[in-house]
C-alpha cells in the first residue's frame, strides 16, 4: 500500500467490529463491541465519523434497516464491510504482523 493508504488503529477496530456484528452492525452496536472487546471508551460520534469516512473511501457501505418502536419509529443505519474494506484491513494487519516478526516474544503475541 502506498503512503496514506494504511488504515488507522480505530478504523481497523471499526472494520473488525463490522465483521463480528454481521447484519447487526449499526453505530451503537459497533460502539459496544469495541468497548467490550478492546476495553476502550468510545464516543458514538467517533464511531459515526469513522464509518462515514470509511464509506467515502468505499471500504464500507450502508443501508437503512427497519424502523422499530424501541427507537421511536426511527430506522437504523446498518453497515457492511466491502471487498475493498476487507482487503485494506488484511493489508494493514499484514503490515503489523511483518513489523512484529522477529521481535522478542514479549512484543510479538503471535510467537
Amino acid at each position: 500500500m502506498a503512503k496514506g493508504e494504511f488504515l488507522g488503529e480505530f478504523e481497523q477496530l471499526v472494520l473488525i467490529a463490522l465483521l463480528r456484528l454481521d447484519d447487526e452492525a449499526y453505530g451503537m452496536a459497533v460502539r459496544r463491541e469495541i468497548e467490550a472487546r478492546a476495553d476502550r471508551d468510545v464516543s458514538i460520534g467517533a464511531v459515526y465519523a469513522t464509518l462515514d469516512r470509511l464509506e467515502s473511501k468505499g471500504l464500507v457501505r450502508s443501508r437503512l434497516g427497519e424502523a422499530s418502536e424501541e427507537r421511536g419509529g426511527r430506522v437504523k443505519k446498518c453497515f457492511t464491510i466491502t471487498g475493498a474494506g476487507a482487503r485494506a484491513l488484511e493489508k494493514s494487519q499484514q503490515a503489523l504482523r511483518q513489523m512484529l516478526d522477529g521481535l522478542p516474544a514479549r512484543w510479538n503475541p503471535a510467537r
